[in-house]
């Protein structure tokens, strides 16, 4: 038995039961997931997984009792090590952040240059995707934090803090019509051909939300998952652009023009998520401190000891 096994039953149960996709999450093969989880078994003289065929369909018994030691066992290997890292190692390590194109390109330089200045002694790394691929990496080990508007408070195994509020603009080519109405309504925005992010990203679903309770079928030309992606194509003249305000920079997009949509979708709150149980180096909390004032060290911890008893919502700060 080792860890590696141990870790690959982790992540077949996070992905209910699907190899293929557990595999992809670990960055390994399928085949090699199901040879060290069936040498597992074998080790052990009982299954872990039902299956039908070659497919896994759920746990037997044993697997369920196996499965609880064997994620507190990977859990706390990781938190030894780090344990070990902050006191011989100090202020130099590394940390890895998962987020999305738009936290990463309007929310975050800021945060980022602050911690860059105050612990040169971190590498810090930035990895890119989906909120959905963002939960995943976090819930695997792979990512110490993530940073998401969608997925993050729902994934289990995982303690999502609020971090602020945001909402919407529509951006347009200067002089287009759009750009005149007063007041905006979503239905004169429907009357136009419209960009706006994929369903995956930025609050989408607050979007079409919005949408369907007025009865409106926008005509979504295209969606991206990249703020930077959906300007280019406003700026070519296929639609109008609806993006987070924050996307919009005056200097950068000096080619557009921006009307505030905020009265006609609800605001969406981007959160900061950590592994339930995980152990956080100093330098985890002074990056959370930086990126949200109010998520101080004392509120995580309250956050962290209180997952799985309730919902715990730190206060957000007047940032929409």
């Amino acid at each position: 038995m080792n860890l590696q096994q141990l870790r690959y039953v982790c992540a077949v149960v996070r992905q209910k039961f699907n190899v293929s996709a557990a595999a992809e999450a670990l960055y390994t093969s399928q085949p090699g997931v199901s040879k060290q989880i069936q040498l597992l078994e074998d080790e052990l003289g009982v299954e872990l997984f039902v299956r039908k065929g070659k497919r896994m369909i759920g746990m037997t018994p044993a697997g369920e009792r196996i499965v609880d030691y064997a994620q507190r066992m990977v859990r706390d290997m990781e938190n030894i090590r780090k344990v070990g890292q902050e006191f011989s190692h100090g202020d130099y390590g590394r940390l890895v952040v998962a987020t999305t194109h738009t936290q990463a390109r309007y929310a975050m330089p800021k945060a980022v240059k602050i911690f860059a200045e105050r612990y040169p002694g971190v590498h810090l790394r930035l990895r890119q995707g989906s909120p959905t691929q963002i939960a995943e990496m976090l819930a695997t080990g792979n990512v110490d934090i993530a940073i998401a508007t969608e997925a993050l408070n729902s994934h289990i195994g995982l303690v999502a803090l609020s971090c602020y509020q945001w909402n919407r603009a529509v951006v347009a080519p200067r002089g287009h019509p759009i750009l005149e109405k007063r007041p905006l309504t979503l239905k004169s925005i429907a009357a136009y051909p419209i960009v706006t992010y994929d369903t995956a990203f930025a609050g989408r679903s607050a979007i079409d939300k919005a949408f369907a309770a007025q009865g409106l079928k926008p005509n979504v030309v295209l969606s991206a998952i990249d703020s930077d992606v959906i300007k280019a194509y406003v700026e070519l003249g296929l639609g109008i652009g609806i993006v987070a305000q924050m996307a919009y920079d005056p200097t950068r997009d000096s080619t557009l023009a921006v009307v505030d949509a905020s009265h006609l979708f609800e605001p969406s709150t981007t959160y900061l998520a950590l592994r339930q149980g995980s152990y956080l180096r100093l330098y985890v909390y002074a990056f959370i401190e930086i990126f949200a004032p109010h998520l101080d060290r004392l509120t995580v911890d309250m956050a962290l000891a209180e997952a799985g008893t309730g919902d715990f919502t730190p206060p957000l700060p007047d940032r929409v």
